[in-house]
C-alpha cells in the first residue's frame, strides 16, 4: 500500500535518527542523556494527594474542552502571568500541546487562500510538528531561517508579499526551541501587524515561557491586547511539561478567539483524546500554584550559571535567555554528536535533525542541542565532558 504522497518527503523523526546514529556505537563513559527536553526536576509535591482525591473520575468520560475547575485555574494563571482576562469559551485543554499544535492547523487552515494553496510559515530550525501539521492540512510549509543574522527568530516580514498573501498560519516559538531566545514586545507587535496586513493567524508556541533567567518573557496575548488585535488572529499554546516537570501528564491548553476555539473543540470532539478527569484535577492544581514554579526556575538559574562558567568563553557561545537548551556551534553536528557519544557517553542532538534543508543549506547543520534537564551534578559532568571533547 502506498504511503500518502504529502508525507513522502518527511525525514525520520529526530530521535529515531539519533538512535540510528549512536546506538550501534559503544558509549565512551557512563551514558548521560542531554538530547531530549524531558525535565528531571522534582514534580510538585501535591501531585499524589490531588490525584488520589480525584481517582473516581476515571469512571467517567472526561470533558472534551476541560473541566470547569481546570479552565478556571488556567484563566487565573493567564491573568497573573500576562494581565489578560480570558473567558472560558476561549480555552481548550489539550492532551499535550503537540496535539493542539497539530489539530489547530487541521481545524483552522483553509483549503485555499486567494484561490491558491495556502502557506504555513515555520521557523527553521523548529519543533517538527509544525511541518507535519501543515502537510496534513494540505498547506505548503515554508521554512524561514532563524539564524544569528535574524536574531535566531524568523524574519517573516522579509518574505515576498506573494508568499505572505498566501499565508494562512505562521508558527512561532518563544522562548525558542532550540536557540533559547525570546521574542520581545517589538517582535510580537511587528508580527501581529504583519498578520493583520496579510490576513493570517499566528500560532504561538509558548511552552517554555516559565523557564527564564530574570525577566518573564512577554507573550503574544499581552501584545495583542495592547494593539487591540482581533482575538481570532492568535492562538497561543502552553504546557505543564516544562513549567511543572510533568511531561508524562500530557497536559496543556490552547487559548484564542472564541470562534477559533469553537472550531478546535468541534474537531476535538470527533478525533481528539481528552485528558482523563483525575489528570485534569492535577493540572488545575498545578496551574493554580506558583511556589513549585519559582523553585523550579531557581534550579535552572543555577544551571544557566554553570553553562556560562564552563562554556562562556567559547567563540559563538550563546547564553540562553530562557528555556533549557544550549545551541552550540560545531563544524558538523552529526560528527560532533557521534564523537561525544563514543568518547564520553554524553548524548546530544545534531542541530540538523531539528531543521530542514533549503536552497541555502540546513541552518542547524553547524550546531548541536544540549538539554540542561538533568540534576545539577550530572549537568556539570555533561558540560565538562562536552567542553573537553569538542572544544579542547
Amino acid at each position: 500500500m502506498a504511503f500518502p504522497e504529502r508525507f513522502s518527503n518527511l525525514p525520520e523523526y529526530a530521535f529515531p535518527r539519533l538512535r540510528a546514529l549512536l546506538d550501534a556505537q559503544a558509549p565512551g563513559g557512563a551514558p548521560l542523556a542531554m538530547s531530549i527536553g524531558e525535565p528531571r526536576h522534582p514534580m510538585p509535591d501535591f501531585l499524589a494527594d490531588t490525584l488520589s482525591a480525584a481517582l473516581a473520575g476515571f469512571a467517567r468520560y472526561p470533558a472534551n474542552e476541560g473541566t470547569p475547575a481546570l479552565l478556571a485555574a488556567i484563566t487565573g494563571w493567564l491573568h497573573r502571568r500576562y494581565g489578560v482576562s480570558i473567558a472560558p469559551d476561549r480555552l481548550i485543554a489539550l492532551n499535550g500541546t503537540r496535539e493542539g499544535l497539530f489539530n489547530a492547523a487541521l481545524a483552522l487552515s483553509p483549503e485555499t487562500k486567494r484561490g491558491q494553496k495556502p502557506v504555513v510559515l515555520t521557523p527553521n530550525p523548529f519543533y517538527q510538528v509544525y511541518a507535519v501539521a501543515a502537510l496534513a492540512a494540505g498547506a505548503e510549509p515554508v521554512y524561514v531561517p532563524a539564524t544569528a543574522e535574524t536574531g535566531h527568530l524568523p524574519d517573516y516580514a522579509a518574505l515576498p508579499a506573494a508568499v505572505l498573501d498566501r499565508t494562512a498560519i505562521a508558527y512561532i516559538c518563544s522562548p525558542a526551541n532550540p536557540q533559547g531566545v525570546v521574542a520581545d514586545q517589538g517582535y510580537w507587535e511587528t508580527l501581529l501587524r504583519l498578520a493583520e496586513k496579510h490576513d493570517f493567524r499566528i500560532f504561538a508556541d509558548e511552552c517554555y515561557c516559565e523557564i527564564y533567567r530574570d525577566t518573564p518573557p512577554p507573550g503574544v496575548l499581552e501584545a495583542a491586547e495592547r494593539l487591540g488585535t482581533d482575538p481570532e488572529r492568535v492562538v497561543s499554546f502552553h504546557s505543564l511539561s516544562k513549567r511543572s516537570n510533568m511531561p508524562g501528564l500530557r497536559s496543556g491548553f490552547a487559548v484564542g478567539g472564541a470562534e477559533s476555539i469553537r472550531a478546535l473543540r468541534r474537531l476535538r470532539a470527533y478525533a481528539g483524546a481528552p485528558l482523563p478527569e483525575p489528570l485534569q484535577a492535577v493540572a488545575a492544581a498545578a496551574w493554580a500554584d506558583e511556589a513549585h514554579v519559582t523553585a523550579n526556575r531557581a534550579l535552572y538559574a543555577r544551571k544557566y550559571a554553570l553553562a556560562d562558567e564552563v562554556l562562556g568563553d567559547l567563540p559563538g557561545y550563546m547564553a540562553p535567555q530562557a528555556g533549557f537548551f544550549l545551541w552550540l556551534p560545531v563544524p558538523d553536528g552529526e560528527a560532533a554528536a557521534l564523537k561525544l557519544w563514543r568518547e564520553t557517553g554524553v548524548r546530544v542532538l545534531p542541530g540538523a535533525y531539528l531543521a530542514r534543508d533549503t536552497d541555502d543549506g540546513n541552518p542547524g547543520a553547524g550546531f548541536i542541542r544540549a538539554a540542561l534537564v538533568a540534576p545539577e551534578d550530572e549537568t556539570r559532568r555533561g558540560l565538562m565532558a562536552l567542553r573537553a571533547c569538542l572544544y579542547p
